[in-house]
């Protein structure tokens, strides 16, 4: 039986991960339960958002008490699909990618980095953070051998396309792109665009704006 899609504001899935990351942290202080208007205090949310957004998906609260962390941490990690453990493949191991490679906290939202992939000789053979490094040119026997689930693009713009038709022949699920290039993929393929020099012009914008 096919799985029911439930469509979600782009808004909403972004506050259920500052309320994860925020249950993360009250969790590792051994806080046990915590109330809407706590919550909200921390976050600088309106408490009325959060209920709103909860209440998508169920009613997690005790009247009189608030919300279990745990139990409240484990709901929104399988809204979010993070209890899947989901297998990731880094492409370009540059400064970026390294970095991504080394980011350890990655493991707390549910995914695994499996292998990571590049052009360069220098690199390949090599390790970062106890992940092999392989050639790209051997990326769909080696990704079908590790079910890699999402291909992450951290190379140059104009091999991002390149990469991911190489990505979409090899089965990923998931693009998620570090590049300016705009990644033309099948339907059924989700992408996931994360240009950074976008982010870095509009703070440069609003902060011209601001000084005006």
């Amino acid at each position: 039986m096919k799985k029911e899609k439930i469509k979600i504001p782009k808004a909403t899935l972004e506050r259920l991960s500052i309320y994860y990351t925020a249950l993360q942290n009250l969790d590792n202080e051994e806080v046990i339960t915590i109330s809407t208007l706590e919550l909200a205090k921390i976050l600088k949310i309106k408490p009325e958002q959060i209920r709103k957004d909860l209440s998508m998906f169920g009613n997690f609260g005790m009247k009189g008490v608030g919300y279990d962390v745990i139990h409240l941490k484990i709901q929104i990690a399988n809204i979010l699909g993070l209890q899947n453990y989901w297998r990731l493949a880094i492409i370009g191991v540059g400064n970026l990618g390294a970095a991504l490679a080394n980011y350890e906290k990655i493991t707390d939202w549910g995914f695994v980095i499996a292998a990571l992939f590049d052009i360069d000789e220098n690199k390949i053979g090599e390790e970062i953070n106890g992940v092999r490094i392989y050639d790209f040119e051997k990326f769909v026997p080696i990704s079908r051998r590790k079910l890699i689930d999402i291909g992450v693009i951290a190379v140059p713009d104009d091999a991002a396309q390149s990469v991911a038709d190489t990505l979409i022949k090899a089965g990923v699920s998931g693009i998620w792109n570090f590049t300016a290039a705009k990644i033309d993929a099948p339907k059924d393929i989700v992408v996931v665009e994360e240009n950074l020099m976008a982010g870095l012009s509009a703070l440069s914008f609003y902060i011209n704006q601001n000084s005006n």
